[in-house]
């Protein structure tokens, strides 16, 4: 009867526990922790004060403050993104990651942020196009860990493309720019900000049309959370609908770009 009594103080207890962990509500989230590389304008980057800045800092701040919680960013190299979270230095990704499969098995995502495509940049006037048969032969510069180098090593290099990964989209657009590499692989919106419309890519345009794969490329930009973290992303997703409801997702979205992004 003793044991029997025990046991069944020790099952509530478990249960009060798993409640506990699993039924956190959005006004319990005191503290988001976001990783991401600021490295991607004008998603994520430094201003020359070294404050971050851009899109999705401006987005991952209006979430925080919707849910009333402390948003704290964490800087981590952007293949390293997925392993740092699982390893809990952080609580989500606010990075420009977009949603695919491949990462899905990984870690869960919220609702679609924003849709932007891939595409191909390479000197003005060039014949190359995103196709297995126009880049072989030919040297493409890819962000490691991005959906570009998975499009690119899955899609390309096997009928010989050279895809060189880099650690950051700034040292591909050096060695494009110095001639090491025929083009980048990138996302087009960060290529059109942050590369195209600057001194060093006057040379450079957009070499054909975006590349769509909606299992490679993926189906739009997400916050990524652990694997079963429910509540916060479902948190978040609270968050977004919100900042969609009261314009303040419309109104950054004004700020960054002149093509919409949004998800509709």
């Amino acid at each position: 009867m003793r044991k029997q009594g025990v046991r069944a103080v020790f099952a509530v207890a478990l249960a009060a526990m798993a409640m506990w962990g699993e039924g956190v509500q959005a006004e319990d989230v005191k503290t988001i922790r976001f990783g991401l590389e600021a490295a991607y304008p004008p998603f994520e980057s430094k201003a020359t004060s070294g404050q971050l800045e851009g899109f999705d800092i401006d987005l991952g701040n209006a979430l925080c403050a919707q849910l009333k919680a402390k948003c704290v960013w964490v800087e981590n190299a952007y293949d390293g993104l997925i392993p740092a979270l699982q390893a809990r230095k952080f609580d989500a990704i606010d990075s420009a990651m977009n949603i695919n499969a491949k990462r899905a098995e990984q870690v869960d995502f919220t609702v679609p942020l924003y849709l932007t495509p891939a595409q191909l940049v390479a000197r003005k006037g060039s014949t190359l196009r995103p196709t297995p048969e126009a880049l072989a032969g030919h040297s493409v510069g890819v962000l490691q860990g991005s959906i570009q180098e998975q499009y690119a090593k899955q899609m390309w290099a096997p009928k010989h493309v050279s895809v060189q990964s880099y650690q950051t989209q700034d040292e591909v657009y050096a060695d494009l720019v110095m001639g090491r590499i025929d083009a980048t692989f990138v996302d087009a919106t960060a290529a059109s900000l942050g590369f195209l419309s600057k001194p060093n890519g006057k040379d450079f345009a957009f070499a054909g049309n975006p590349v769509n794969d909606a299992k490679i490329i993926g189906t739009g930009v997400g916050i990524a959370v652990r694997k079963g973290d429910h509540s916060l992303r479902e948190a978040l997703n609270g968050a977004f609908a919100e900042l969609k409801r009261n314009g303040t997702y419309q109104q950054l979205l004004k700020k960054y770009f002149t093509v919409d992004l949004a998800v509709h």
